[in-house]
């Protein structure tokens, strides 16, 4: 008997250690349950340090991910497709940028809203745009005192 009992304590504490790791995995890895989102269009110069799966953060929280990036052989920028959620709405005069989460952090796209009462809709595109800024061009220029070309 005790030691059926002592198997199933042991099995029961190693059932409860994979279930507080998979719970834990879900909070490090932002897995949440969808609530509804809307999709977004921007097209910049350049898109460097940014792919699908970004974080697309307002005021430094996520509020959704890039989930396309293409070429527009028209035009010759990079369309970006992103998520936000349904919770978050966006005015229509919104600035869109890509920042750098320091020197030796990712980047990630980051929502700066304007002050119009006209809000964005799904499938809607943010005309206003900051590309990625490239740290060797501008080493390049503090230390050439060039446009680093």
């Amino acid at each position: 008997m005790s030691e059926n009992a002592t198997e199933v304590l042991v099995g029961g504490a190693v059932l409860a250690a994979a279930i507080g790791f998979f719970v834990y995995a879900g909070q490090v890895t932002g897995f949440e349950r969808d609530t509804g989102s809307y999709e977004l269009r921007a097209a910049f110069r350049s898109v460097d340090g940014i792919s699908v799966g970004t974080d697309v953060r307002l005021a430094g929280v996520r509020v959704g991910t890039v989930t396309e990036l293409s070429l527009n052989p028209e035009t010759y920028r990079a369309d970006v497709q992103f998520s936000v959620s349904d919770e978050i709405e966006i005015p229509d005069d919104t600035l869109i940028a890509i920042s750098s989460e320091g020197l030796l952090g990712g980047n990630f796209v980051e929502l700066q809203p304007g002050g119009s009462p006209f809000l964005l809709a799904d499938g809607d595109e943010i005309l206003a745009t900051q590309s990625s800024v490239s740290l060797p061009t501008l080493l390049m220029r503090a230390v050439g005192g060039g446009d680093g070309e």
